[in-house]
């Protein structure tokens, strides 16, 4: 644990601390006024943030970014067919006296049409027949036969939206091997694959020398599937065209998600592909857990799992870790399950940033929990449409105004924007709308996103907090896209930084409409 902190000051708008002052261009103070007379004209601020730079989407899942109606679409070229009791999709031979009508069935059928995209999102969700959180996670086995088939596709739409809320970058969420370091671990032996079912029996290291033989086929699985799915991505957003898509300009990258909800063995040796992947492919820059936080395993393995990563970590000390913890409301678990993950995962599991940490309130010393986060520059990933309709936690519940109180570094995101049906210029629109934050406010959680962001290389930033570049970058003037030589070397070794760079001139673009 980490040493003791200064306590926290109260929760009081006279304690909260001050940012650093800093000049504002006269660009950014005339956006600045335009969202304050806008403020309360939802089609006006609407169309303002769709246009303002949002910079990058940490915290994306691939599979709940797509929007059930290209799913459908997708199954219907495939001739799949759908069970009409579930909603979830099979393979042919389709049968509607079955029950199993073929999924192209459901384009002349208004009403079939419905329900299977009511199924596979929260549209129309009924809160009183089923919670947010089941019918949420309840979506993804329904479509996950055509999800698996379709990510070169998917990889396109997701970039392609993210150009239309014009975002610079994606860090996605999914597993390139497709499940081959699952069936690594499959094959050990029974006695291998309850190896750490206790925590103070595991054999990390035993663990580790018995995967690593079977490790090189995993890692070119993953290689190829993602060469063959960006090439699928670049055809269908037509990039190296005449008129290729605005989605090309979109940089992605790729965090391996480890499926936690599995036995230790099938965990440990998807965190240490995870960890090989990104050390070996440069395309994927991170890690992260998933499934459930308040289901059994992961809630029953927690601590484990930050074990394991927190071994692994010590061969692997420049990959990059994001994980989800705190995506828990008061009722969910019992009192003592809200009370450390986000601690355990900052301070054994070594994560740069937290996904959603909505419970960091009923964590044990939460004020100097956030204060360690702001001083180890620890983002948290911020979710606001996705903790609404699936914890039921909103408004003056969440703690994304403290976490700001207490210096902690937010990003917007969106989770999973094509089930909860939503999209990044909604995630801005709902935090001005909610929180009433000035246009200075959002500006830096978008700045925020790039300067958190798993990207090589070093920050544009000297000073994040007063907005100062680097050295040689400092004096550019006000025409940023253009930056001066020993400026642009700096740019060229630091893809970063570059990003960053093209994204303050998009600042500079849209600040002059003003």
């Amino acid at each position: 644990m980490a040493a003791a902190l200064t306590p926290a000051a109260p929760l009081t708008a006279q304690a909260a601390p001050k940012r650093p002052a800093r000049t504002s261009s006269l660009g950014e103070q005339r956006a600045a006024r335009y969202l304050e007379r806008v403020r309360h004209d939802p089609s006006l601020l609407l169309a303002f943030l769709q246009e303002m730079p949002k910079g990058g989407d940490l915290h994306n899942h691939l599979a709940g970014a797509i929007y059930a109606e290209s799913y459908l679409r997708w199954a219907s070229e495939a001739g799949l067919c759908v069970e009409r009791s579930s909603f979830t999709l099979l393979q042919p031979p389709c049968d509607p006296s079955q029950g199993k009508p073929a999924a192209a069935a459901s384009l002349a059928s208004p009403d079939f049409y419905a329900q299977v995209i009511d199924a596979w999102s929260m549209r129309d969700w009924n809160a009183a027949r089923e919670s947010g959180h089941d019918h949420f996670f309840a979506t993804f086995p329904k479509f996950q036969m055509i999800s698996d088939a379709r990510t070169g596709d998917m990889l396109a739409e997701v970039s392609a939206q993210a150009a239309r809320d014009h975002l610079a970058y994606l860090e996605l969420m999914f597993a390139p091997d497709q499940g081959a370091a699952i069936g690594l671990a499959s094959h050990l032996d029974q006695e291998d694959a309850e190896f750490a079912r206790s925590a103070e029996r595991a054999d990390f290291e035993a663990m580790r020398r018995k995967l690593l033989p079977g490790m090189s086929a995993v890692l070119q699985a993953g290689r190829r599937n993602l060469d063959e799915y960006e090439a699928r991505m670049h055809r269908d957003l037509g990039c190296g065209s005449a008129q290729p898509d605005a989605g090309c300009r979109v940089t992605v990258r790729y965090l391996y998600q480890v499926l936690r909800g599995l036995t230790p063995a099938q965990v440990f040796a998807q965190i240490l592909t995870g960890f090989e992947m990104a050390t070996q492919d440069a395309r994927v820059v991170g890690l992260n857990l998933v499934m459930p936080e308040d289901w059994y395993v992961p809630m029953r393995d927690f601590s484990l799992h930050m074990r394991m990563i927190d071994f692994l970590r010590r061969s692997y000390p420049r990959v990059h870790i994001s994980l989800h913890a705190g995506e828990l409301a008061p009722g969910m678990v019992p009192p003592a399950g809200l009370s450390f993950h986000i601690r355990e995962s900052v301070e054994v599991g070594h994560a740069e940033r937290i996904g959603h940490g909505v419970d960091v309130m009923q964590e044990h010393d939460p004020l100097g929990l956030m204060q360690e986060m702001a001083a180890r520059h620890v983002a948290v990933e911020i979710c606001l449409t996705s903790n609404d309709v699936i914890l039921g936690i909103r408004g003056n519940q969440h703690p994304l105004p403290t976490y700001l109180r207490y210096r902690v570094p937010v990003a917007l995101a969106t989770d999973d924007a094509g089930v909860s049906r939503s999209d990044m210029t909604r995630e801005y629109v709902r935090a001005a709308e909610t929180y009433g934050f000035t246009y200075l406010e959002l500006k830096r959680m978008a700045r925020a996103s790039l300067e958190h962001s798993f990207l090589p290389g070093e920050s544009l930033w000297r000073d994040f907090a007063s907005s100062r570049r680097v050295g040689a970058c400092a004096t550019a003037g006000a025409d940023v896209g253009k930056p001066a030589a020993a400026c642009a070397s700096f740019l060229e070794a630091n893809p970063r930084a570059r990003l960053q760079w093209a994204e303050e001139a998009e600042f500079a673009h849209f600040e002059q409409r003003f």
